[in-house]
């Protein structure tokens, strides 16, 4: 009666509603269901800009949300409570749909991953080339730096610098594209100035990948070198590698290591 007399028009509970209650509220013409995610409800709570009770001798005006429509709306199998025009919602629900449960995993990383890339090109406005052109560049300028260093430091620099092009090469691979060629081009390219020339995977040759709107977030690039960098560090510092001989005696496959005395 207090939730009535609230003038609510739905209710949403984590616990679950009976067959009386449920009968009841559908004869006041309010929707209810129960079982539902404390998670969902938070999300329904700042959406409408109302608060989730613990009681219904607080519920008045004050506490509900408020949204232009609410409907119950079949997808596929499942039926699915909307609520549009909410006031405070600054978010929006994406239902994917598939014929396996394997494309759906792939979908909904690939979009994930994709609403990730936004998000940081927003909180972070640098961008660069992609497409292996920044790797491209910073291979370049390493090698023309190492050329000016004496000692082993110059070896290790080289190394850097090939091991950037591992990227491009990639790309041309995955591409199904001739690796070596493309990346001849790029080298060539890189060489008399043409900063962002990158894969083109359309033609299979080299193309200025800024101008073809293929950018990648800075913040990525220089969190993916970081990590590379300290993983290449953390294997080089392993010096030395303790074996155990008694592991090395009981090998797969060793037949006939019973107990001595044994038959």
């Amino acid at each position: 009666d207090k939730i009535v007399a609230s003038g609510a028009k739905i209710v949403l509970s984590r616990l679950a509603i009976g067959d009386l209650a449920t009968q009841y509220f559908a004869d006041r013409d309010i929707f209810c269901a129960g079982r539902v995610a404390q998670e969902d409800l938070d999300r329904v709570a700042r959406a409408l800009g109302g608060s989730v009770q613990t009681t219904v001798n607080a519920v008045m005006p004050s506490v509900l949300g408020e949204c232009e429509v609410f409907e119950e709306r079949q997808v596929g199998d499942e039926r699915y409570n909307i609520f549009t025009g909410c006031p405070l919602a600054k978010t929006s629900t994406i239902v994917l749909r598939g014929g396996s449960e394997q494309f759906m995993e792939e979908s909904e990383r690939s979009l994930h991953d994709s609403i990730m890339i936004v998000r940081r090109a927003i909180k972070h406005s640098t961008a660069v080339a992609g497409g292996g052109a920044i790797e491209m560049e910073l291979s370049k300028f390493l090698r023309d730096y190492s050329r000016g260093v004496h000692g082993k430091e110059q070896l290790l620099i080289a190394a850097y610098a090939k091991a950037l092009e591992v990227i491009p090469r990639a790309v041309c691979e995955n591409a199904g594209f001739d690796s070596t060629e493309v990346l001849n081009k790029l080298r060539a390219k890189h060489a008399t100035g043409g900063t962002w020339y990158g894969v083109n995977i359309d033609t299979g040759g080299i193309c200025d990948t800024w101008e073809s709107f293929v950018w990648e977030p800075a913040l990525v690039k220089l969190n993916a070198l970081s990590a590379a960098t300290e993983a290449a560090c953390m294997i080089l510092s392993v010096d030395e590698t303790i074996k155990s001989p008694a592991s090395e005696a009981a090998a797969p496959g060793a037949v006939g290591t019973g107990v001595p005395g044994m038959p």
